[in-house]
């Protein structure tokens, strides 16, 4: 007997190929450059705020219902980017990991709406952050007209910053004036790659372990720079794969459009669900990603 079309399997994929379309549409390069300037805006302001409790000897750490840890400065940062978008754009969703997250499904059902929704993990990277490891970044994204339409990380303990905006480009400086360009590597071959990944253990809790493994062994190096860091210097074609086997969208929002707009993919690690509208992710020079794919899922066209 043929076996029944999943409806809901169908709807997903018209929703990823709406999204996919959302994403390809070529947009003015001042299209989103005012959301930009906010979001680099309330970068400065998230910088005062996390700089200033980091080391602290009186941060309040405590551990969320998942066991990852939040300190006052999570949330504090948080309530602060949310009061100043509540202000200056007060039409506009917000959504972030400390105060009501979201799933993919909800941001899908945001980005085909046509709504505009900011997107904002407040410290990505709180475990380095409590510890006193300066690998940590403020995430700000703006979900608009269908698409992850503005990105900016901002990593004050390593004096660094990336952002980008869609139409405008990616950018590696303190702000518009001050910036260089972004561009990914034109590596081809997987075997010159250099390949960031996540802590094995949840490619393990997956059952991906061994798939991940002959990718490690496939590449020229590995290495595990760790979260937005890893996405990052794909964007300024240090490292050609970053992948990670399970996200959620305030880790993804920001940093899909400066991949993207550094001329790189990203997508889920399946290569169905464009930017971060999926559960994990995979960014590439765009050359590897069809080479990747099926180290990450072996059966891939399931």
């Amino acid at each position: 007997m043929a076996k029944k079309p999943d409806k809901k399997a169908k709807k997903h994929k018209e929703h990823l190929a709406a999204l996919a379309e959302a994403a390809g549409r070529a947009v003015d390069q001042d299209t989103y450059l005012a959301d930009l300037r906010l979001a680099l805006m309330l970068a400065d302001q998230a910088d005062q705020v996390t700089m200033a409790r980091f080391k602290a000897d009186d941060l309040d750490v405590s551990d969320k219902p998942d066991e990852t840890p939040v300190t006052d400065a999570d949330r504090d940062t948080e309530a602060l980017l949310r009061d100043q978008l509540a202000r200056t754009r007060p039409d506009d969703t917000v959504l972030g990991e400390e105060f009501e997250p979201v799933g993919a499904k909800e941001l899908i059902k945001l980005a085909l709406s046509g709504g505009r929704g900011w997107v904002v993990d407040p410290i990505d990277g709180t475990a380095n952050y409590v510890r006193g490891v300066p690998v940590w970044a403020t995430l700000i994204g703006l979900v608009a007209d269908g698409r992850a339409a503005v990105g900016v990380v901002s990593a004050p303990a390593l004096g660094m910053r990336w952002f980008a905006a869609a139409g405008y480009g990616a950018w590696k400086g303190a702000g518009l004036e001050d910036a260089t360009r972004l561009k990914v590597s034109k590596v081809k071959k997987l075997g010159d790659a250099f390949l960031s990944i996540s802590d094995s253990t949840a490619w393990e809790d997956q059952g991906r372990l061994a798939g991940l493994l002959r990718l490690t062994e496939d590449v020229q190096r590995s290495r595990g720079f760790g979260d937005f860091w890893s996405y990052m210097l794909v964007a300024e074609g240090a490292v050609d794969i970053a992948a990670e086997p399970e996200l959620a969208p305030h880790d993804m929002v920001a940093l899909a459009p400066i991949c993207t707009e550094a001329g790189g993919l990203f997508t889920d690690t399946r290569g169905k669900a464009p930017g971060p509208f999926g559960a994990d992710a995979l960014a590439t020079n765009g050359r590897l990603h069809q080479r990747v794919l099926p180290y990450l899922h072996p059966k891939n066209s399931d």
